[in-house]
Order: C-alpha cells, then sequence, then structure tokens
C-alpha cells in the first residue's frame, strides 16, 4: 500500500501548491482581505518554478476563494454567503411586510445589501424568451435588469422579461424602482395571482463580461438560475435569468418525500 507521501509525491507539484493554499484560506491562516503570497514568496517557499506557481495559481483562481486585480495582486475574498432557501422563496409575508426576495434571503447572512436597478425599458423578445412567455419571437416584452450587492460587491445579476400588455395595466412595471416589494407585489395588487414558480439551475465559468460585472476573477464559477412565475389560470407571466457568483450563495432546497 502506498504510503500518505507516497501519494502526495504522486499529485503533481502545482497541485499541491494551490492544494496548500487553498487550505490555508479555508482554515482561516490566510483570512479575508488579506494578500495571497506573491509569485517569488511561493517560489521560495515551495522550491518551484514560476511556470509552476502559475499554474498553481490558476487552481487557485477558479476556486472562487481569491480575487486578482491587476498589477496589485491575489486577495482572499470576503465571503458572507447568502442562503437561498426553496420552500420560503417569494413569501407573501415577506411582501406584505415590504421586503422583496433578496433582502428577506439576505439576512441570514452578515452583510449589507443593496440592490441596483439598472434598466426597464422595452425589447424584442428573443427567441428562447419568447417560448417561455408564450409569444411570437420578436414580440414586444418590458426588459427589466438588476444587479444585487452584499457588502459592496456585486454578487448577482437578473434580467427579467413580462408580457408588455402588463405595462399598458401596470405602469408601474416601466419605473426602474418598481415600488416596495417589488414586482411581484405590484402583478397581485392588481388581482394578478401568483400561483407557483418554476426555477432550474446549472453552472458554468463566468464569461469575460461576467467577470467584469459581478468583480469575479477569470476562470470562477457562476449559477445560472433560470425562473418562471406561473398564474393560478397557468400562464406564466414573468420569465428571470439570473446570474450568480457561485462562492456567494447556498442554494437549499426542501423536497417531501412521496408515497
Amino acid at each position: 500500500m502506498r504510503s500518505e507521501a507516497g501519494r502526495r509525491a504522486a499529485v503533481p507539484k502545482y497541485l499541491q501548491v494551490a492544494d496548500d493554499v487553498l487550505e490555508q484560506i479555508r482554515s482561516g491562516s490566510l483570512r479575508p482581505g488579506l494578500q495571497v503570497p506573491s509569485e517569488s514568496e511561493l517560489m521560495a517557499r515551495y522550491g518551484v518554478s514560476v511556470g509552476t506557481v502559475r499554474k498553481a495559481m490558476a487552481e487557485i483562481r477558479v476556486s472562487g476563494l481569491v480575487e486578482t486585480h491587476q498589477g496589485r495582486g491575489s486577495f482572499v475574498k470576503a465571503r458572507a454567503l447568502t442562503y437561498r432557501k426553496s420552500s420560503d422563496r417569494f413569501r407573501r409575508s415577506d411582501r406584505s411586510a415590504a421586503q422583496a426576495a433578496f433582502p428577506a434571503e439576505a439576512e441570514w447572512a452578515d452583510g449589507e445589501v443593496r440592490v441596483s436597478d439598472l434598466y426597464a425599458r422595452s425589447a424584442d423578445a428573443p427567441t428562447d424568451i419568447a417560448r417561455r412567455l408564450g409569444v411570437d419571437p420578436g414580440a414586444t416584452v418590458l426588459e427589466r435588469r438588476r444587479l444585487y450587492f452584499s457588502d459592496g460587491v456585486p454578487v448577482e445579476e437578473a434580467t427579467s422579461y413580462l408580457r408588455w400588455e402588463l405595462v399598458d395595466e401596470i405602469p408601474q412595471l416601466l419605473a426602474e424602482d418598481s415600488g416596495p416589494e417589488g414586482i411581484y407585489a405590484r402583478l397581485e395588487e392588481h388581482g394578478l395571482e401568483i400561483a407557483e414558480f418554476v426555477e432550474s439551475v446549472r453552472a458554468r465559468i463566468a464569461t469575460k463580461q461576467e467577470c467584469t460585472t459581478l468583480s469575479l476573477s477569470p476562470g470562477a464559477a457562476v449559477i445560472l438560475l433560470t425562473r418562471e412565475a406561473v398564474s393560478a389560470e397557468g400562464q406564466v407571466v414573468e420569465v428571470c435569468d439570473t446570474v450568480m457568483a457561485a462562492d456567494r450563495f447556498v442554494l437549499e432546497y426542501r423536497i417531501p418525500a412521496a408515497d
């Protein structure tokens, strides 16, 4: 049986360096806000080449635990987590307490939250959005985009699409700030009851644009969450696509055991 030392020797050196640095971060030896040792420091500490250190740093950045600033180096991220509980999302009790979904969820974290309403405008429905809303491709829809911050750091960007005829009935939907409790409260105030929300989740590496928007390091992971709000009559009245910094969220699902 191979010894622990033998098993470690079989692991490429750059992965050994990356694992050691990541363990320091996870254990708290390298605390949030501290700078990760420089290339020269890592070369001296581990007795490896600059090429090995750069491969190790690529692995460390992919973990999502550090953020890299050009000309300054890499720093351990502050990681206040937001817990997104499927069974508690979009509760009417939160809306009646003048609280939209993101602030309600972020109460589980110890940070300050903020929402920036980027725009609300008419748009031609892309093919996928049109299919989900049940309208013709290119039909006019309402497009709303928001950017969500935790402790001053952007952590998710959400784009919603609604049927345009709803704007005629509810002009507030076209305002950048739709008012307390968000658009679902506006819809229900006008008698359009939301019966259920259908969400799907997948993950991928962030695009260059997403890295810029969410202040992510190249190679960081994001969560893609797509949602459909379905009325009591079974009509999809809103679809929402959200890009989330994967290291800042915990998605929790409660699933009843079926007979």
